[in-house]
């Protein structure tokens, strides 16, 4: 709205000024009607001025009225929020809590009791000794290891290779027998070195 008053004050039809055949509002109707016409344009500028003016104020007013609502439901709903909570809570005492808490404690311990005991087998298994049950089972367990090492089967027989049936030479016997008498003549000898 502002906008459209500003350009109908701004323009020449506004004041009653139409450019005429020579292109000029002064040829057409005098000085005194461009004065007039220029004095009613400053007065539409001024109004105009002033219009903005008003409308800058209301739009502020009216953003500070949204903000003021807004704050004031938000007050309000933070007032029925902390009245809901106390309402909640008059009816509780942290003592009360606490000692609830316990009983339902003491409660749960009871339940696992019987729990316990009703899962306990009756009659069965009672009279036996766990260390004597221990000892009995790695007896079996011993057992069990002796059968099945000695189900375990040697190797097969295998095929040995034949035994050569070539005589072995003497030559080769006598030759270590020398080698014996050498190493003997040489240590008696060094022996007989060593005691002179």
């Amino acid at each position: 709205a502002a906008g459209a008053c500003r350009a109908w004050a701004l323009g020449w039809g506004a004041v009653g000024l139409q450019p005429g055949p020579t292109g000029s509002a002064l040829q057409v109707g005098g000085a005194r009607t461009a004065l007039q016409a220029l004095k009613r344009k400053k007065r539409y500028e001024k109004q105009l001025a002033q219009i903005d003016g008003t409308l800058s104020t209301i739009e502020f007013q009216r953003e500070a009225l949204e903000n003021a609502n807004t704050n004031t439901e938000v007050l309000k709903n933070m007032g029925l929020a902390a009245k809901a909570m106390k309402a909640a809570h008059d009816n509780m005492d942290i003592d009360k809590v606490d000692e609830l808490m316990q009983d339902i404690a003491e409660q749960q311990e009871l339940a696992d009791e019987i729990s316990t005991a009703i899962s306990k087998p009756v009659g069965f298994g009672e009279d036996f000794d766990e260390d004597e049950l221990m000892a009995e089972l790695e007896e079996l367990e011993q057992e069990e290891l002796d059968k099945n090492l000695l189900e375990i089967s040697g190797p097969e027989t295998v095929p040995l290779p034949n035994v050569p049936s070539i005589s072995i030479p003497s030559k080769p016997a006598k030759k270590r027998e020398e080698e014996e008498d050498e190493d003997m003549k040489q240590l008696e000898a060094w022996a007989g070195a060593v005691t002179e």
